[in-house]
């Protein structure tokens, strides 16, 4: 649907300029690596609490410093570098690694989270993959046609995962439904914003600022799901929110 209404959009108001051939590859790549995002946050969602699997998802900074550093050499900041370690330490302590918070000792908690960590992590990976991509190769295509573009093959991954499984499970109720509909303008509204304005800022210096995502999803889990978590999963977070909120509002 948000692939949809960005496509009418298009149509209605023709881009401003078209995409080189390179270009046209880089958001087919995008568009699929984002489908692959996509997969893997909603496999971690399901098995883990949501605020723990969107605080490893944001990880994703990490990932797309070493992005950049590997395909186009551009050195992470010291100030990013520093701020790594505590922002891991954080989320070990967000995760409960050890076990001592939920009394089952590390190996058990291991294998309560580690395959949750796991989707989690793969989708730090794939996303920190699609902005650096965004900046460097397709910032100056039209921000609509870019995240039409790349819902589009979202899309295709999750038609063909679909069909692969043999069965649609389409919701079953009135709250269903208004749930998924709300996602569709939720995501497709903040996916558009975050693939117009990110590259603008630079991907790999702002990119630790959407890690406030999942403060809200603790809150809003505990208002609606009544997910809780330790204080010491707590602290955590908050370790991690607070690096970013330094990394945010450090001297350019």
């Amino acid at each position: 649907m948000t692939a949809l209404v960005l496509a009418l959009l298009l149509w209605r108001q023709a881009p401003s300029n078209t995409p080189s051939p390179r270009q046209w590859r880089m958001l087919l790549l995008a568009g699929l690596l984002v489908g692959v995002q996509s997969l893997c946050v909603y496999s971690s969602v399901a098995r883990l609490p949501v605020a723990l699997a969107l605080l490893a998802f944001n990880t994703f900074p990490i990932f797309a410093g070493l992005w950049a550093w590997l395909l186009y050499r551009q050195k992470p900041a010291r100030t990013l570098l520093l701020a790594m370690p505590v922002l891991l330490a954080g989320l070990a302590l967000a995760l409960d690694v050890m076990g001592a918070a939920s009394g089952l000792g590390a190996r058990a908690q291991w294998q309560q989270i580690g395959a949750g960590l796991a989707f989690a992590l793969a989708a730090a990976a794939s996303f920190g993959l699609v902005l650096i991509l965004t900046q460097h190769e397709v910032a100056g295509v039209d921000a609509r046609l870019r995240t039409a573009t790349t819902m589009a093959l979202a899309c295709g991954v999750a038609l063909a995962l679909v069909s692969a499984q043999g069965s649609w499970q389409l919701p079953q109720s009135d709250t269903g439904w208004l749930g998924l509909i709300l996602l569709t303008v939720l995501y497709g509204t903040g996916i558009t914003v975050l693939l117009a304005v990110l590259p603008r800022l630079g991907v790999v210096g702002n990119s630790p600022i959407l890690n406030i995502e999942p403060v809200v999803a603790l809150m809003l889990a505990w208002l609606l799901l009544g997910q809780t978590i330790a204080p010491i999963q707590i602290a955590g977070g908050l370790i991690v929110v607070a690096t970013v909120m330094a990394l945010g509002l450090r001297k350019r």
